[in-house]
C-alpha cells in the first residue's frame, strides 16, 4: 500500500489514471474506501492522486487539534512527494475547503481548480456547523443529515427516488462503522472545519476555478459558491439539480466538471 510520511505522519495515498495531474481532495469523514464511486470517474480521464486525509482511513490518526492549514500543508507535501510542480485541484465539500486554503497559500501551483458543493467560511458563509450534529441521538442526526444533504429529502420523496435513498443509505453505514480512532480523526476534521475561512483571502487565486453548487443542499447553499465564484478574478459558478451530492443526481455534473479539469 503506497503510504508516505507527511509533516510527521504516515499518509496512505492512491494515484491511478492518465491525463492532466490532479489532485482530488476529500468530504468530511470520507476515506478513499468509501469516496470509491466519487474518485473513479476522474481517473478515467486524469492522472489523479487522492488521499486520505490526516486522521481518516488509513491514515494516520495524530494528536489534535487539526488545522485548516494542516490539511492544506499535507495536499502540498503529497504533490512534492510525488514530484508534482504544478497541478490542477478538485475538492469535494470539505476537500474543496482544503483546496481553497491550497490555492491561497500557493496560488502559483495550481493550474486549474474545481470546487464542489463547498463554502468559504467566515461568519456569514460557512458550509452546515457539522460538529452541532454530534449532540445528537442517532435517530435524530440521520434525520437532520438527511434533511441538509438535500432539501428535498423527506420518507416519500426517498421512496420515490432510489440513487437519493441509496445517497442517504450509505452515509447512515458510514458512521455506523467507525472505529474509536476514526471517530476521534473525524471529530477533529470537524473542528478544524469550523474554524475555516478564506473569504478575504480568495483573490488570490490566479487560475481558472469552475465552482459547482447544488441547487438545494442544505450543508453549502447556492449563496456560499456564488461569494467564492465571486471573489475569483476568473471564477465561474455553475447550478446543478441536485442537492449536496448533485454530482449523483444530475447526469450533466460529472462531464462537465471532468471535461473543465482535464482541457
Amino acid at each position: 500500500m503506497p503510504t508516505a510520511h507527511l509533516n510527521g505522519i504516515d499518509v496512505y495515498f492512491e494515484r491511478k489514471g492518465d491525463g492532466r495531474r490532479l489532485l482530488f481532495l476529500n468530504a468530511s469523514g470520507a476515506t478513499l474506501a468509501s469516496a470509491n464511486l466519487l474518485v473513479e470517474p476522474f481517473t478515467e480521464s486524469a492522472d489523479t492522486l487522492a488521499a486520505d486525509l490526516r486522521g481518516l482511513g488509513r491514515t494516520e490518526v495524530p494528536p489534535g487539534p487539526y488545522t485548516m492549514a494542516d490539511y492544506a500543508a499535507d495536499a502540498l507535501a503529497l504533490a512534492d512527494h510525488v514530484g508534482w510542480d504544478t497541478f490542477a485541484m478538485v475538492g469535494v465539500s470539505f476537500g474543496g475547503m482544503v483546496a481553497q486554503e491550497v490555492a491561497v497559500t500557493a496560488p502559483e501551483r495550481i493550474e486549474r481548480l474545481a470546487l464542489l458543493c463547498t463554502s468559504p467560511g467566515g461568519p456569514n458563509a460557512a458550509s452546515f456547523p457539522l460538529q452541532d450534529l454530534e449532540d445528537l441521538s442517532p435517530d435524530e442526526r440521520l434525520a437532520t443529515g438527511m434533511s441538509i444533504l438535500d432539501r428535498r429529502f423527506t420518507p416519500a420523496w426517498l421512496a420515490d427516488h432510489p440513487v437519493d435513498k441509496m445517497i442517504v443509505d450509505t452515509f447512515a453505514k458510514r458512521e455506523a462503522d467507525e472505529t474509536p480512532d476514526e471517530a476521534r480523526g473525524r471529530s477533529e476534521q470537524l473542528s478544524a472545519r469550523s474554524h475555516h475561512d478564506v473569504v478575504e483571502r480568495l483573490g488570490r487565486i490566479a487560475c481558472t476555478a469552475f465552482v459547482a453548487s447544488g441547487r438545494y443542499d442544505g450543508i453549502a447553499p447556492v449563496s456560499n459558491g456564488e461569494l467564492i465564484a465571486s471573489k475569483i478574478s476568473a471564477g465561474t459558478l455553475h447550478v446543478y439539480e441536485g442537492g449536496h451530492l448533485f454530482v449523483f443526481q444530475d447526469a450533466a455534473a460529472f462531464p462537465e466538471v471532468i471535461s473543465f479539469l482535464t482541457a
